[in-house]
């Protein structure tokens, strides 16, 4: 079992940056695959960022990459996702979600097993 708490979530302008984090508790942590997902209302839910078990794998969205870095603290347990150069598009709820599959990095939304509760991100223009 794996409970996530996200944090870090505000109002930012355009062109800010955000650091969110996503505190993990539970003994499968450090087998776990971790992700970023967002959702902005009125969408479905997105692939932001994920981050294998070792932390040596990431990938990210089309829509983050180069402007968004996934990187985790397994000593902690904990996940961050750094935002820059924020655009209004990226408005959204941001969810943490974890899947217990070692060494890789996971995508799918349906493959995590566990999930937070959502920080919301705000960029104003």
């Amino acid at each position: 079992q794996v409970q996530l708490v996200e944090s870090g979530g505000g109002l930012v302008q355009v062109g800010g940056s955000l650091r969110l984090s996503c505190s993990a508790s539970g003994r499968t942590f450090s087998r776990a695959a971790m992700g970023w997902f967002r959702q902005a209302p009125g969408k479905e839910r997105e692939f932001v960022a994920g981050i294998s078990s070792s932390g040596r794998s990431t990938y990210y969205g089309d829509s983050v990459r180069g402007r968004f870095t996934i990187s985790g603290d397994n000593a902690k347990n904990t996940v961050f996702l750094q935002m820059n150069s924020l655009k209004p598009e990226d408005t959204a709820v941001y969810y943490c979600a974890a899947g217990v599959r070692p060494g890789v990095v996971v995508v799918d939304q349906y493959e995590y097993d566990y999930w937070g509760q959502g920080t919301q991100v705000t960029v104003s223009s």
